[in-house]
Formats: structure tokens, C-alpha cells, sequence
């Protein structure tokens, strides 16, 4: 089992750690905890290192849950090196120490994205049913048949991030879950189940502030809202009848 040191604190760049399992046909590696965020929710994999103890660095350039490798644990973390590295993970041994590092700035990119993402279910409350969340985009399909107007989504945007919301993350209860069923906001993808709690992401709402956005989520995000920046919906598609895609990226 890999210690998800990311749930806690986002803008860990990086933590001590020793390889628990190098998996035999891939090279992957998987690690006692790690600062590394898999994929899952709609938000990429991060990238980065794994920097041995004589200073040489591997490069990672994706990560995945341990359901989405063949052969290894379900409640692991697996960091999948880059192409071309084959004698240094040749080198790699059980109970070998690395430092894990990731790639911040593309981090920090999706944490500005995923958070505007949450926004964006503020300004439209509508059902998500499907997401993407990369270091350059990030996309929300709403199940709904009304037009958006991408000027007016941008400007509401640009309101919550200088309005400087404070940014919580906290947990419920299965049963809290069970009983405000409206707060599940994706038809695609459900909170994770199996712990008693499930984590929450919380935009506002404190003291006699307004409460922006309150849902379950367990991607990274960052602490306020005016650390989003500038962002723009570039695109509104009509998928289908019954879906409107928001496409969002940074200003230029």
C-alpha cells in the first residue's frame, strides 16, 4: 500500500521514499508514499524524477493507480518511467531509498485547472458527465440542452478567482454522503467507498462567507482562489442533444 502524501498537502514537491516493488515486465516502480498523483477523477498522472541516493535521477513520465497495472496491488501507486531507461531501472532494488519529486509547474498548472473546474460547477449547476483535467486544458461535459455563452462564463470565472475564496479540504461521512446525495455533482465518476470517510473539496463557505462549491473530490487543488489566475473558457461544444463541453484553458 502506498502512502498518498498528496491528499494531505498538494504542494508537497517532494518526500523520502524507498521502492517497495519494481514490477518485471514494465520497469514500473512502486513506492511506500509518494508525492505523486495518479490518474483518476479526470486529472492527468504527474511526471517527474525518482533521484537515487548516488544522485542518478530517473524519469518518470506517468502515474497510475495500481488497478491500471497489470499483476500489482489495487491500493498502490505505480510510477512509470520514461522510455530508454533500462540500465538504471535494472539497478533499482526492493528497499532501495529515492527521493520522489515531481514535476511542479506541470503540478501547480492542474491544480490552478482542477480548481476552476469547480468553479465552473458553481457558475454552471448543471450534472457533470465527463472531465479532463491536463497541464495545458481542462474540459467539463454538462448533461443539459440550454447554450452557454463563453464570455459570460469567463467573466463569472474571473469574479470567484479575484473574489479570493479560501479553499478547504476536509472529508464526510458515508452516511453525511448518503444523506446529501446533491453534492456528488459527476455521473461519470463516484467518490471512493471502502474507508467510512470520503474526502471533500470546499470553495468558501466559511464563517459568514458564501459557500461556493462543496463536493467530493480527491484530485489537488490549490489553496485560494486568486491563485487560479487568469483563466479563459475557450470553447463550448455541443457533444450531443443532451451535453454542452466547457473547454478551459490559461490566458494568454
Amino acid at each position: 500500500m502506498t502512502t498518498d502524501l498528496f491528499r494531505q498537502d498538494a504542494y508537497l514537491r517532494e518526500c523520502s521514499a524507498h521502492i517497495t516493488a519494481v514490477l518485471p515486465d514494465s520497469g514500473c516502480i512502486v513506492l511506500d508514499q509518494t508525492v505523486f498523483y495518479p490518474l483518476g477523477g479526470g486529472q492527468a498522472g504527474d511526471s517527474g524524477q525518482l533521484v537515487l541516493a548516488d544522485g542518478s535521477a530517473l524519469a518518470i513520465a506517468d502515474t497510475r493507480k495500481g488497478k491500471d497495472a497489470h499483476g500489482n496491488p489495487t491500493s498502490s501507486i505505480v510510477h512509470l518511467p520514461a522510455p530508454g531507461q533500462e540500465a538504471l531501472i535494472a539497478r533499482l532494488e526492493v528497499g532501495m531509498p529515492v527521493t520522489a519529486r515531481i514535476d511542479w509547474e506541470r503540478r501547480h498548472r492542474m491544480m490552478r485547472l482542477h480548481t476552476t473546474t469547480h468553479l465552473l460547477c458553481h457558475v454552471v449547476p448543471q450534472l457533470v458527465n465527463g472531465c479532463s483535467i491536463t497541464p495545458d486544458a481542462a474540459r467539463l461535459d454538462f448533461a443539459m440542452t440550454d447554450p452557454l455563452d463563453k464570455d459570460a462564463l469567463t467573466a463569472a470565472i474571473a469574479a470567484l478567482v479575484a473574489a479570493e475564496h479560501p479553499i478547504t479540504v476536509a472529508s464526510i461521512s458515508d452516511e453525511e454522503l448518503d444523506a446529501n446525495p446533491t453534492l456528488v455533482k459527476s455521473m461519470s465518476v463516484q467518490p471512493p467507498r471502502g474507508t467510512g470517510r470520503i474526502r471533500t473539496i470546499r470553495i468558501g463557505g466559511e464563517g459568514s462567507a458564501p459557500l461556493i462549491d462543496l463536493q467530493p473530490c480527491g484530485g489537488t487543488h490549490v489553496a485560494n482562489t486568486a491563485e487560479i489566475g487568469p483563466i479563459v473558457v475557450t470553447k463550448i461544444e455541443k457533444k450531443s442533444a443532451t451535453t454542452r463541453r466547457v473547454v478551459l484553458g490559461f490566458a494568454p
